[in-house]
């Protein structure tokens, strides 16, 4: 029997469902339409049916994203994604990043940069619109498929968001008409996520691996149609674009991590980062292959194979993240949905392009019969981008152990320790491409004199040298021979860039935008080596003992303080007190004073407060904070807190104390035999005896002629002047005695009528109080990051040098295509 649900909103959701459905079918008759339009180019009926379907596709995507967004903003929780990943509580910055959270947004935020690339390439692309439009509308047949939530055959096809919750989970509830009046509320966004980087970082993520589609399409379109050499041209300026945002994504993660996450640091060797970096890397290869290629003719194969592997590399980082095979190895991966073989399918397929092309092209690619002259600039590019890949192999491999164990079925453990594994494997091949990316930038492409060669690098290398040696002294990392190594040619590296930039000002400015970008990154990888390796927990613990039940399990105290609110504890140079909290449900953020006193006048000379936030969330095992930093332009005081009294965390949960306290929530009652109009004293004021109520009443218990029941009036007087009545009965009922207290909550009092002692006329009563709240109490871990700003702000400078880099292909591009002057 069909149930008549009350109060469900279905209509935003049929459409959002329609038009999946219209984006899908759209994606593949473009797909199929260029198709032909490329192997039949003289038909051009094929290529506008194509575009038709291109705009079809552009309009169903956008529709799509504006019906979720409308379920999510509105609260609609009979839509399952609506109750997973949002709550009404959320502001609307969260609400944005809870459009991403789950694996059908985030789908959906890579489908609609292919349509903002695919729009772009449509008035850019030209005589390659076609061939390269045809990969690119394929990866946009698969993305959609990924959202279409439909039974094909007995198999499930993707998960789609507009699924109802009543569909998606089996409760007793859903056999209610009206079970949305027992859904108060959505689960809420993952407290992780709960910070503005995620507001940005995932968009210009997934920009980034949208935008690998493009170079990938251009190398895949040159073999196809075999106009091998004219691709690189065209695809060049979009390598460069993929790497740029790419990188910023990664990057922006790293800020995330550092701001939001409680390792204390901003990289941490997690799967999903090696994930996403490892294309990075190999794209990074292929766009230096590329420029060699376009000035030697040389590498020819390795700038196709480096740019098509690259977006493959990306697809196989999807699966990765999203098939739930890294749901031990990772701490934010996505759990599986159930498209697996959906992925393995979509990467699988464009593997076989990639290989099928590579292949059967192969004896046609354009080769050089000359051997590369070890002074040139392409074979030391070449030799750049070898590195890189062989490092992008360390990575994926260990990162893959999971994927191994899965199909040969062994039990091969990753690293316990990922951070040390990969450093020592990575900082050697940083070592290598920092000292690369210096003295290349003095050779020419084909042949450099040597001793030019040399004489130009002789001096950034004496100086490299002095330079190194005093940030050894400075960071005192002489023990470590790897960082003085990575420290000596990231020094190198902008020494040697900063004098091709300078030889920029003097009109040379084609290798300006390279230069701009390779000190960026020797600043990037030299501000990582000094805040990782010089950091320094500063909130030590000497005693090493926290004196909190259960909090040595969780953290070691011995670089953990304890600060009691109000108490004042130095901490090195710092004097901390811990202020106060206040509550933004669900989480409670933590006011922690910093003062720096002056030695000899013990004046305060620089003062500020941090304030981390915490939340208590049981299905995330516990306790998650979230740091505070202070920034100085020298380094960071990073502060977290990593555990907090309960009473505060039961607060921003919204569990409200019980009405009723037992007796043990009450001091050691204190026993008075007194007489009327006596006054006594309590902790917060005085009481007064002023008489017996011989008419007292019991509610639900009937007085019989022989019993006896009374009650004793008393008046409550506290130092504030509040005045509060109390009568506890005392009653005597089949030759038993009972008594019944009476409570005044807001003074903390009980009181009970003990007993009547009359040949001594005196009354007893028993007062219990209530003991002292508890002085709040923090645990908190502190870090001191030096020159950390090197590493962002060598993020910044790369982005720059990438910039210019880009303007200048797209300058070069358009003046070849200009008609010579007669």
């Amino acid at each position: 029997m069909d149930v008549n649900y009350v109060g469900e909103h279905l209509l935003p959701g049929k459409i959002g469902q329609f038009f999946i459905i219209l984006a899908f079918g759209s994606a593949l008759l473009s797909f199929i339409s260029y198709y032909f339009s490329t192997r039949n180019p003289e038909d051009n009926s094929w290529k506008k049916i194509a575009r038709i379907g291109v705009w079809i596709n552009a309009t169903s995507v956008v529709a799509i994203g504006a019906m979720l967004f409308y379920i999510i903003y509105n609260h609609l929780f009979e839509y399952h994604y609506a109750w997973s990943h949002s709550s009404k509580a959320l502001p609307t910055h969260y609400i944005i990043s809870s459009f991403w959270e789950g694996q059908e947004g985030s789908f959906w935020l890579w489908t609609f940069w292919q349509v903002v690339l695919s729009s772009i390439l449509l008035f850019k692309a030209k005589t390659w619109e076609s061939p390269v439009m045809t990969f690119v509308m394929l990866c946009q047949a698969f993305l959609a498929s990924m959202l279409l939530g439909i039974e094909l055959f007995g198999y499930r096809v993707g998960s789609s968001p507009f699924i109802l919750l009543r569909n998606a989970l089996e409760a007793p509830i859903f056999s209610d008409p009206n079970y949305l009046s027992m859904i108060a509320d959505g689960n809420g966004l993952n407290p992780l996520l709960q910070n503005y980087w995620m507001v940005i970082h995932p968009p210009t993520l997934f920009l980034g691996f949208a935008s690998m589609i493009v170079p990938f399409a251009y190398a895949a379109a040159g073999l196809w149609t075999k106009r091998y050499k004219e691709w690189i041209i065209p695809g060049l300026p979009w390598g460069m674009f993929a790497v740029m945002i790419l990188g910023v994504g990664i990057i922006m993660g790293s800020f995330w991590a550092y701001e939001a996450l409680n390792f204390g640091g901003f990289w941490a060797w997690d799967p999903v980062e090696n994930a996403s970096i490892i294309p990075w890397f190999t794209l990074i290869a292929a766009v230096h292959v590329m420029v060699a290629y376009k000035n030697s003719g040389h590498s020819y194969f390795t700038a196709t194979f480096l740019a098509l592997v690259s977006f493959v590399l990306v697809i196989y980082a999807s699966y990765l993240t999203r098939s739930g095979i890294l749901g031990e190895t990772s701490v934010h991966s996505f759990t599986s949905l159930g498209m697996s073989s959906q992925l393995i399918v979509f990467n699988v397929a464009f593997l076989a392009i990639m290989v099928i092309l590579l292949v059967v092209r192969k004896k046609e690619m354009p080769s050089s019969q000359k051997e590369e002259d070890i002074y040139s600039r392409e074979f030391w590019l070449f030799i750049g981008a070898l590195v890189l890949t062989v490092a992008c192999v360390q990575i994926i491999s260990t990162t893959s152990i999971p994927v191994y164990n899965a199909i040969f079925k062994t039990d091969v453990a990753p690293p316990i320790d990922p951070i040390p594994h990969y450093n020592k494997w990575q900082g050697a091949f940083a070592v290598v491409v920092l000292i690369l990316t210096a003295f290349t930038q003095f050779l020419k492409y084909k042949r450099t004199d040597s001793r030019k060669f040399f004489a130009a690098t002789i001096a950034s290398l004496i100086i490299a040298l002095l330079l190194t040696a005093g940030i050894v002294y400075v960071t005192k990392i002489y023990s470590n021979f790897m960082y003085i190594l990575i420290a000596f040619a990231s020094i190198f590296s902008v020494l040697a860039n900063l004098r091709i930039l300078g030889d920029a000002f003097k009109g040379k400015w084609r290798l300006a935008g390279s230069a701009v970008a390779h000190i960026g990154f020797a600043l990037l990888i030299l501000g990582a080596l000094v805040a990782a390796a010089t950091n320094q927990v500063i909130s030590v613990n000497n005693s090493g003992y926290i004196a909190v039940a259960g909090f040595d399990k969780v953290e070691k105290p011995g670089e953990n303080l304890f600060l009691t609110e109000g108490e004042p504890v130095q901490m090195g140079e710092y004097r901390l007190t811990y202020v106060g909290d206040s509550v933004a449900s669900p989480n409670v953020f933590y006011k922690i004073k910093y003062e720096k006193l002056d030695e000899e006048t013990g004046k305060v000379k620089e003062e500020f407060v941090l304030m981390p936030f915490a939340q208590n969330n049981p299905k995330m095992g516990g306790l998650i904070g979230t740091p505070s930093t202070k920034h100085y332009i020298t380094h960071d005081i990073y502060t977290l807190i990593t555990a907090a009294q309960a009473d505060t965390q039961s607060q921003a949960a919204g569990k409200d104390k019980e009405e009723k306290s037992s007796f043990d929530d009450y001091e050691e009652p204190a026993t008075y035999q007194v007489n009327i109009g006596d006054t006594l004293r309590y902790r917060n004021g005085y009481f007064v005896i002023e008489g017996v109520n011989k008419n007292a009443t019991l509610n639900k218990i009937p007085k019989a002629p022989d019993d006896v029941l009374v009650g004793l009036k008393i008046k409550v007087v506290s130092k504030n002047d509040k005045k509060y009545e109390a009568e506890p009965i005392f009653l005597i009922k089949g030759g038993n005695t009972f008594d019944f207290n009476k409570d005044i909550e807001e003074e903390g009092l009980r009181f009970r009528f003990t007993n009547i002692i009359p040949q001594q006329d005196k009354l007893e009563i028993m007062v219990y109080q209530k003991p002292l709240p508890e002085k709040k109490w923090i645990v908190f871990k502190a870090i001191k990051f030096p020159y950390i700003n090197f590493f962002w702000c060598g993020t910044i400078v790369m982005t720059i040098g990438f910039i210019m880099s880009i303007y200048r292909r797209i300058k070069d591009e358009k003046v070849k295509k200009q008609p010579a002057k007669a």
